[in-house]
Parts: C-alpha cells; structure tokens; sequence
C-alpha cells in the first residue's frame, strides 16, 4: 500500500446515496423502464413496490430458466428455481463469478469502446467472491477464521450487550425509523468492530456501504465519476489504517489479517478497494435489511409474532425462516464458460445467468406455503440466501448470531414491535430491504 500523509483529512458524508438515485431520475426520467420485458426482473421498481413475488411465481410455473433477450442491463437468463440455482453453484469452473468476466451482479462491465466514447479510464474492483479458483480460495481463507464457531463465541458477549444497550435506549410511546435507530446502528457497530474502525467515524462505513451496493445506482453513467471518488476517499481512509496496523503484529481485526496474509498483502488499490466493499456491504446490507425484514414479516403475520413470544426456543430456527423470507441480496450473477446444455436450454458460453435468491426462497417445490412466515418451519436452513458452494456468504454465521441475539434479548425485555408509519424499501435489484421502517414498542 502506498504511504499517505499521518493527518486525517476530511470524509463526505454526502450526498447520500439514495438521494443522488432520486435526483437523477426526477431530472432524466427518459431513463426510467418504459417497455419492459415482462420477465426483466432487473427493473427496480418491482423491489420498490413489492411486486416482485407473481413475476418469478408466474416463471418458476413456466421452468426454470427465462431469457431475456433485450433490458437496459443486455440480455440475460433468469435462474428461478431452487433446484436449478444449486446446480449452478456446484459448477464454478462451468458458471464463473469472476470480476473479468461480468463478476457477480446484473450490471455488465463496459468494454473498450464504450470507455473510449465516454472518455473514463476502466473503473473495477475485483473481490475474492468475484474470483475464480485458486485466487478466489487464498483470499477467502484469510478472512474466513474471524468467521469460525469459536470466534462467533468470542464475540457473542460484546453483541449481546451491544444489542442489550441499544434495545434499553429506544423510545417508547412514540414512532421512529427501526431501520435506523436498530438496523443501522447494530450493523454498522459491529463492522466497527470487525475492522476496529474508528467508532466515531462508524457511520461513514454505511455511507459507503450504500454507495458501493446499488447497483442501481452504478447504472447511471453520469454518477460514476461522484461514485468513483466516494470509494477512493473510502480506500484511502483504510489505508491510513492498514499503515497504522501494519506496525503491529498481532491485530486480530480484518485489516490486519489481509496485512498478515500472503494472498492479499500484495493487493494492488483496486483490489483492495474490492474486497472492502465486499466486507463492508456483506457485513452491513446484508444483516440490516434482515434485522428490518423480521420486524416487518412479524408485524405482517401476527400469529407467528405470538408463537415467538410464547415460544422463545424457536428463536433458532426463527432467525434462519426469517432469511429465507426476507432475502436481503435478490440475486448473484455467473457468465457460462463454454456451450453447455442447461435444464432443457441451450446456454451459449458468455451467457450472463442471474441466480433469484428472492425466488428460489420462494420455491414450493422446496418450501410448503412459501409466501407465509412460518418460523417452526421444518426446512428452512434450505434457504438459498448465503448462496451454495465455494461463494456461501463466509459472514453467514456473524449475520446469524446477531439475528438471534437480537430476538433473544427483545424477548427478554417482552418488546413487541408494531409498524406504525411510513414503510419505504429499497429501490434496487441487488439489495433487498428496507430504507425506512416507522415502528412502535409496545409490552408483551
């Protein structure tokens, strides 16, 4: 990493993202989805709204592959159904995630002669669940030990007073957003930790989390450069850190672990930059918008609200049926490596194949009722939200033990929360999730 000057600079703190995505669209709204396919489930609107669940019903009926053959993403194959995911999983020689290829989101990389048009120089960020083997294998063993069943151990003391802290300190008698006050607050807390980021700069971690993760917004060629420039200032923070850390040998936080590593201390910026938006929407996105989708899935069916608070050893398997339904990342994305036959279709090698996680967790061939909340349900570790296979979510068991810490200690302080205001989700294909979640805290 190159040497940078000791004094902090200054970090923006906006615009914030969202807000850039609205402006943009009120000012250039030719640039909305006017003809859609009906399959394009790449159109954000269908998130936003929540009426994305008939779309891939009405597909996984049909089979379980779509082409899409025109969208303002290019053409691409749908992935519905759970069987056909995980068999795609399994391949990853067959079905790359590689960043050269198109990495892991709908959106494709431009090709040099869209960059010469524009006048841009090439902007990636490769990260190691945009890798193939063996790279893909070095860099995910780095980071994988701060994820082991024995670290989670170390670290459920600090959640659950964290998490404990946060719960005794909401408002009662009055409405506030959830997403910020809890969702935010206890993910962005504990990237915190995970980096030993600096705590009173800990909100710059989700300001750049949701400039990294929308993929929505990476599509509006005349935000790139802005966006660009957030993620430089967000690499250069961190490096001022790495050259911190690099003068101690035993951190046991993620920077110095890539520090200490052979597989990634030798990361150009780009790479580094990559595998910090990596960690940080995974660790971040992810869980917060789980944290808000089990407080609105159980406003939502109110009988399953009841089973928790009669029923707290279901906590468990609570939290793994509140994933499945909620889904915070829609999709990943694989580019074919060569010809092959799939499901009765011929996929030509560079086909883009986008895998629904939002439907395969939806798929009633697997999950019996499965638009219904059901947290006794029987199979629903067979949710598909961490993925399958070498690129299963590495952070799977910290965003699980959070979850459960969190409902463990509401229903220790009997908090039952109801939805009380205004209710805004995400506007992206990629994130699934909640931007506001107007709550009240009543007493069971």
């Amino acid at each position: 990493m190159a040497t940078i000057a000791p004094e902090k600079p200054e970090f923006r703190t906006e615009p914030k993202a969202y807000e850039a995505l609205v402006a943009h669209l009120a000012e250039h709204p030719e640039e909305q989805w006017q003809h859609p396919h009906p399959y394009d489930t790449s159109r954000s609107d269908i998130y936003y709204e929540d009426r994305w669940g008939p779309i891939f019903a009405e597909m996984r009926a049909k089979g379980p592959l779509h082409y899409v053959d025109e969208s303002p993403v290019g053409p691409y194959w749908n992935v519905v159904s759970h069987k056909a995911i995980g068999h795609v999983e399994a391949l990853p020689e067959l079905f790359s995630s590689s960043w050269e290829y198109g990495g892991i989101t709908i959106l494709d990389r431009l090709d040099d002669e869209q960059l010469v048009e524009m006048g841009r120089e090439r902007f990636e960020l490769p990260m190691f669940i945009a890798m193939d083997r063996p790279k893909h294998t070095g860099q995910r063993r780095t980071v994988a030990p701060k994820f082991t069943p024995s670290a989670m151990g170390d670290m459920e003391k600090e959640i659950r007073a964290r998490t404990g802290e946060l719960l005794d300190s909401l408002p009662r008698g009055e409405t506030f957003d959830w997403v910020d006050k809890v969702s935010i607050e206890l993910t962005t807390g504990m990237l915190a930790i995970l980096f030993d980021f600096p705590w009173e700069d800990r909100r710059l971690l989700t300001f750049w989390s949701d400039w990294a993760g929308d993929t929505e917004l990476a599509m509006v060629r005349s935000l790139d450069e802005q966006r660009q420039g957030i993620l430089r200032e967000m690499a250069q923070y961190f490096q001022m850190l790495w050259m911190q850390r690099a003068q101690d040998e035993g951190g046991t936080d993620l920077i110095s672990m890539m520090i200490h590593s052979p597989a990634m201390n030798q990361m150009d910026p780009q790479e580094f930059m990559g595998n910090l938006v990596l960690l940080i929407v995974g660790g971040n996105d992810t869980t917060r918008n789980t944290m808000s989708g089990i407080i609105h899935a159980m406003d939502k069916f109110p009988d399953q609200r009841k089973l928790f608070e009669e029923k707290p050893e279901l906590i468990p398997n609570a939290v793994q049926e509140c994933i499945r339904y909620q889904t915070p990342l829609a999709h990943m994305r694989r580019t074919a490596t060569e010809d092959i036959e799939l499901f009765g279709e011929q996929i030509r090698k560079g086909d883009k194949l986008v895998l629904w996680y939002l439907s395969a967790n939806r798929d009633a061939e697997v999950f019996e009722n499965p638009d219904k909340l059901d947290i006794a349900r029987e199979n629903a570790r067979r949710h598909l939200s961490f993925g399958y296979g070498i690129h299963r979510c590495v952070g799977a068991r910290l965003a699980e033990l959070q979850l459960r810490v969190l409902l463990e200690e509401m229903h220790k302080r009997r908090m039952r929360v109801h939805v009380a205001g205004d209710v805004e989700r995400v506007r992206a294909n990629f994130v699934h999730g909640f931007r506001k979640l107007e709550v009240e805290i009543t007493d069971f």
